[in-house]
């Protein structure tokens, strides 16, 4: 197939350009998403509505749908969650809930329904509740008896028509969850861990539950009233560091496509949540980048969160009479498309006619792949925009660049508008795997610098002021040491002062008078 849309260059051309397309770009950038549809969790979703924004634990973040580059007969589907994850964040480290469904949407026939459904429920396990660790020692497989606490899942193959459930298969059982990667002294092989969370199913699929690198790159900095409204915040991912919970599932084309004839699938993921009578309810979703972060308003962020794609007609304003655009255009001068943006409709709601739309599609949030458009060797981070076709919009590889491209076409690239609009964050920090699950390892939680007067071979791994010194050093040991530790045994007993006090105290306030 022919590209669809072609540019000699993707370099920005001078000064002028780089400003006004990283300028564009946070604020578009958001405004990609806005080219994506009503309001939905979708992907580049960190923290997009008031309710989910207070339960990481069920907010999606991101989703990526793209044919394997190394095994062009089967599909990728890498779906995130809990945005911003701090990888010192201890002792309670991240886990996956235990009372919620995640869900990997497949609808092969472009209805707006689904007709595949891949769930998984995770379960915690905890070996020694009288620890506070997360890992009692260094940690060097999955089984091993120092990861304290650990997370299995099972997978089920939902059939459906007609939001009706056909059939009920099991794909795993008690498959073991990569954990968060505490750092080198607890995990110092972390490779060896994540590859052992890799599971081969009956009939060709694989399956990945665990920590990763968050793939997502932009500079988010565009929240503030656009780059600080004169472009002196840009060009800074500020997502370098943080780490996600990915699921991962890679299965064959012919098992979620319709047919040879019709390879065109929509993808979408969302979370249930169990309520206090023990039915799950939707609380999360997620298909297109962004959507839910900056086209949807505040009064409909919950509302998309909960609602299904063959319902979507009630959130069309907001993509064909997009905010950001005459926000740009207030703060930057940068004219704003004419209103209504059909044009955004066709692409991100159908889907590109001749290349990713499904015959008889009805408008919905979906990300859109055609199964038989086979990977590029050299893929361009504006994907179909500069003439990639196995790239975004058609699906989305990790790689894409979701915030310059649909801030371009936000900006009407697709309407005579031509730009090269971008936040000037290009690619991610970390590379990604050449196989599956393909996202990077996560960020670890002993990065940083060493402790003063210490090097990466030496014994001493921390520091208390400057009293511990590096093995072989004769300054200030002892002495140091024993300050430190008659400074220690001061502040205990310090605090055994305090609690006998409020010990008194409270006996004296529950006397009755």
């Amino acid at each position: 197939m022919t590209p669809l849309f072609s540019r000699s260059g993707t370099g920005r051309k001078g000064l002028v350009t780089l400003i006004c397309g990283a300028l564009a770009a946070g604020g578009l950038a958001a405004a990609g998403v806005a080219t994506l549809e009503p309001g939905a969790a979708s992907a580049s979703s960190h923290r997009e509505a008031p309710l989910i924004s207070g339960t990481p634990q069920y907010d999606n973040t991101d989703l990526y749908a793209f044919v394997s580059p190394d095994k062009p007969d089967t599909t990728t589907i890498v779906a995130n969650w809990i945005p911003f994850e701090e990888p010192a964040g201890g002792p309670n480290f991240y886990t996956f809930a235990d009372d919620a469904q995640y869900d990997i949407h497949i609808d092969n026939n472009g209805d707006a329904q689904g007709e595949l459904l891949f769930r998984y429920t995770f379960k915690t396990h905890v070996k020694n509740k009288n620890t506070f660790l997360y890992n009692t020692g260094a940690v060097k497989s999955l089984d091993d008896p120092n990861l304290n606490i650990t997370q299995t899942y099972d997978i089920d193959l939902v059939k459906l028509h007609n939001q009706k459930v056909v059939s009920k298969t099991r794909l795993a059982d008690n498959v073991p969850v990569a954990p968060s990667d505490v750092g080198k002294a607890s995990m110092p092989d972390y490779a060896k861990l994540r590859s052992q969370a890799v599971y081969k199913t009956a009939g060709g699929a694989a399956t990945f539950a665990g920590q990763a690198d968050d793939p997502f790159f932009a500079d988010l900095r565009v929240f503030d009233l656009l780059y600080g409204g004169n472009l002196s915040e840009v060009g800074r991912d500020t997502l370098k560091g943080y780490n996600v919970n990915t699921i991962a599932l890679q299965v064959p084309n012919d098992l979620i496509r319709e047919s040879s004839k019709q390879p065109i699938v929509g993808i979408w993921s969302t979370t249930q949540r169990r309520n206090a009578q023990g039915y799950y309810e939707q609380v999360s979703r997620l298909g297109n980048p962004l959507v839910n972060e900056v086209v949807n308003p505040q009064k409909d962020k919950d509302k998309f969160n909960a609602s299904q794609p063959w319902y979507d007609a009630q959130f069309l304003k907001n993509v064909t009479n997009p905010e950001l655009p005459k926000l740009i255009e207030s703060i930057y001068k940068i004219k704003a498309p004419a209103e209504p943006r059909n044009d955004l409709v066709d692409v991100f709601l159908k889907g590109v006619k001749g290349l990713n739309q499904p015959p008889y599609v009805k408008p919905s949030e979906e990300l859109r792949l055609n199964t038989s458009i086979k990977p590029s060797m050299h893929p361009k981070r504006l994907g179909v925009l500069d003439g990639d076709n196995a790239g975004f919009p058609n699906g989305r590889r990790l790689t894409d660049d979701v915030i310059d491209a649909s801030l371009q076409v936000v900006e009407g690239e697709l309407v005579g508008s031509k730009n090269d609009l971008g936040d000037a964050v290009d690619k991610n920090d970390k590379g990604f795997e050449k196989y599956f699950p393909y996202v990077a390892e996560p960020t670890e939680g002993s990065r940083g610098a060493l402790a003063k007067g210490t090097s990466g071979n030496a014994d001493v791994r921390s520091q208390l002021g400057d009293a511990l010194q590096p093995a072989g050093s004769s300054s200030g040991g002892s002495g140091n040491t024993m300050l430190i530790a008659a400074s220690a045994a001061s502040g205990a007993a310090g605090i055994l002062l305090i609690g006998t006090a409020f010990a008194w105290w409270r006996r004296r306030m529950q006397r009755p008078y």
